[in-house]
């Protein structure tokens, strides 16, 4: 398996328990994934810690405690390190290793999987737990390679940290990474220059340290909790909606908004309405709540107006959570550059350059995102029948059957890729029964005696299908983002997640596993 992040830990610990011998490849020095490289200032996941968890093993669940209700980098890491270090994962992981290739042998009916360092790999299965955000999008800015001041990626941030005192730091990206980092990296430097494509919609996160004795009642729900995640919209126990926001008075939908901006969180703000993902008035409402929130937390109207978007819809895009993120702005050292007006042209030795000014600093920070989805799938050359490359395969956007296998790549597993629910809600949730669906197949095919199994080129349309017409309705199909490819020069505008919901989702899962995997063809 490619990958020894959450999806990577959680199939090892499963493959192995249903005895098959098991390498997993990552290029990292350790596990963690996203959480290895994403060590940028603030870095938090925006679902929370008791959530964000496996419940594969009662153990890790009554052994481990969460100290903050949403997570920072540090603590998922080292939680990751602990479930490791509890199962012997990595002995069975070769670190520091980039996949190059993977071919399929259609004479032997085996993959040969070919790292950057010579070396081959032959494997029956092949588990592609590679991330749905670990592929950077590095924009190609001129004259990036002339700047002599210190260049950062928020996706390969150094371990050792960075001090920015006394530094003039530029923030190039306001997207969740960017929320993120900013309102830090503004209470360090010496001045900050925060350079805005796309002004995008934030809510707040309601961090907080959990209570003396919070995590021991917390623990005691995790059977209901898991059951209620299972079958929710996204992955995680939600408040029930208020039906249509269109169906309330004035007050009482303040009220209820005013609720979920208290409470913080991202899901359940977006949840307060069961309309507001669909209806562009429902839509109105929130646009017309959060961007009164916006405009009384930064004191310069100029200032709040290029915060607030203006070309997407709330929700249509990643909706970012944030700590004190607007009121940054409101210092002294922090200046917003409209760089949409007035683009950048390229980099100088000392700053950069847009289309009617010059900046200079000492360090630009490259918050500019990742090629989600499909990017980490597509960066190895994967070949399967008669040398068709996936990169062919997927020309005019994906094509997979529940988001799990592609036809003509047989034995060719993806955890939370294109056609699933992953990013819309709780990734570990979707990992987790992505995982334990695949491991159905192979005992499925196992027992049966016919050890290639492959999606049916039937139902791998039929999915794309319901894929795309699930997403039509939806008001995120109306915006480019990472969720259609939008964010990436050239990349089909396809919407690339399963919009019904993981609780749908994973009742068509149980379906087809109980009626034999008719979806899925099985040979010798």
């Amino acid at each position: 398996m490619v990958g020894a992040g959450f999806g990577g830990l959680c199939a090892i610990y499963r493959m192995r328990e249903l005895g098959f011998s098991v390498r997993a490849i990552d290029r990292a020095s350790d596990v963690g994934g996203t959480w290895f490289w994403n060590r940028y200032p603030g870095a938090r996941c925006d679902t929370e810690s008791i959530d964000y968890s496996f419940s594969f093993s009662e153990e890790v669940q009554q052994e481990w405690n969460w100290t903050e209700r949403y997570a920072g980098q540090p603590e998922i890491l080292r939680y990751l390190q602990f479930v490791a270090d509890k199962f012997e994962l990595r002995r069975h992981v070769q670190f520091n290793t980039v996949v190059d290739s993977i071919i399929f042998d259609d004479s032997s009916q085996l993959w040969r999987v070919s790292t950057q360092s010579g070396e081959t790999i032959v494997s029956r299965y092949v588990i592609m737990a590679s991330g749905v955000l670990s592929l950077p999008k590095k924009d190609a800015f001129p004259g990036l390679e002339s700047f002599q001041g210190e260049v950062l990626h928020t996706s390969s941030w150094p371990a050792e940290g960075v001090d920015f005192s006394g530094k003039r730091v530029a923030v190039i990206g306001t997207g969740s990474t960017g929320v993120q980092s900013i309102p830090l990296i503004a209470k360090e430097a010496e001045q900050l220059l925060v350079f805005q494509r796309t002004a995008n919609w934030s809510v707040p996160a309601g961090n907080r340290p959990l209570r003396p004795g919070e995590m021991d009642e917390l623990r005691s729900t995790y059977p209901e909790r898991r059951e209620a995640s299972r079958n929710a919209l996204a992955g995680m126990p939600e408040q029930t909606s208020m039906g249509s926001a269109l169906d309330h008075t004035d007050e009482d939908r303040r009220r209820f908004y005013e609720a979920a901006w208290a409470d913080g969180g991202g899901p359940r703000f977006l949840r307060t309405f069961n309309d507001i993902s669909r209806n562009p008035a429902a839509n109105d409402t929130a646009v017309a709540f959060v961007s009164e929130k916006i405009a009384l937390a930064v004191h310069d109207p100029a200032v709040a107006a290029l915060l607030t978007p203006n070309d997407h819809p709330f929700g249509a895009r990643r909706l970012c959570v944030d700590t004190d993120y607007f009121a940054t702005y409101n210092r002294p050292n922090v200046r917003l550059i409209n760089v949409r007006e007035a683009p950048i042209q390229e980099f100088t030795p000392s700053g950069l350059r847009t289309a009617d000014a010059e900046y200079e600093f000492d360090m630009v920070v490259l918050a500019t995102g990742f090629d989600a989805l499909t990017g980490p799938l597509l960066a190895p050359n994967i070949q399967g029948r008669h040398g068709q490359s996936l990169r062919e395969k997927w020309a005019q956007g994906p094509v997979t059957f529940l988001g799990l296998m592609v036809h003509g790549f047989p034995n060719l597993f993806t955890v939370v890729g294109p056609g699933s629910p992953s990013a819309l809600g709780n990734t570990v949730n979707s990992i987790e029964q992505h995982i334990g669906v695949i491991g159905t197949a192979l005992e499925f095919a196992r027992q049966k005696g016919t050890p290639v199994i492959e999606a049916s080129a039937k139902a791998e349309s039929e999915w794309t299908k319901r894929v795309a017409e699930l997403a039509a309705p939806m008001l995120l199909s109306t915006t480019r983002s990472w969720y259609n490819g939008g964010n990436i020069d050239g990349k089909p505008n396809v919407v690339l997640l399963f919009t019904g919901g993981m609780g749908l989702y994973r009742t068509i899962c149980n379906e087809e596993i109980a009626a034999g995997f008719p979806g899925f063809e099985l040979s010798a």
